[in-house]
């Protein structure tokens, strides 16, 4: 009878190469991110790459150490700067060596999961006013992109 795996062996096999690309050994700094930086911090950032340096020192010469690029929210950006020497003392030790010497910040927006953005309501009837205001452009792609605008604008949401 085969032995039930767990669901962690089959999910490091499937996108631990892919992490692999991006530069995570495993994919336990995600998992472990809130415990990491604290809640709400992780809730507006994630890890998304480490840099390893380029040249390798010999292997009797202790590994060097990566830079870890992070996105985050522009709002707590500022937050992350100054804790970065506390997050790069958790990570180290989370790994149990120093795998990180810096850390860099990328701003973008953090899709939360549980979160869906609400569907927006667009009244029929403005609709067609934003239709029948564009309709005399003679340029398809400025008809175009005036007609997105234009439900841009009358959309409620």
């Amino acid at each position: 009878m085969a032995r039930v795996k767990p669901l962690a062996e089959l999910i490091e096999g499937c996108i631990g190469p892919a992490f692999a690309a991006q530069g995570f050994a495993s994919t336990d700094i995600l998992a472990a991110w809130p415990d990491i930086v604290g809640e709400r911090l992780a809730r507006f950032s994630r890890p998304a790459r480490i840099e390893w340096p380029r040249r390798r020192r010999s292997s009797a010469e202790a590994a060097d150490s990566g830079t870890l690029v992070v996105q985050v929210e522009s709002v707590f950006a500022i937050e992350l700067q100054h804790l970065a020497p506390v997050v790069i003392e958790r990570i180290n030790a989370h790994y149990g060596w120093a795998c990180i010497n810096r850390i860099v910040m990328k701003q973008d927006r953090i899709l939360r999961a549980g979160r869906a953005p609400r569907a927006a309501a667009t009244d029929p009837a403005r609709r067609g006013e934003v239709a029948s205001a564009v309709a005399r452009i003679e340029d398809p792609s400025l008809r175009d992109a005036l007609d997105r605008l234009g439900i841009a604008v009358v959309t409620e949401r």
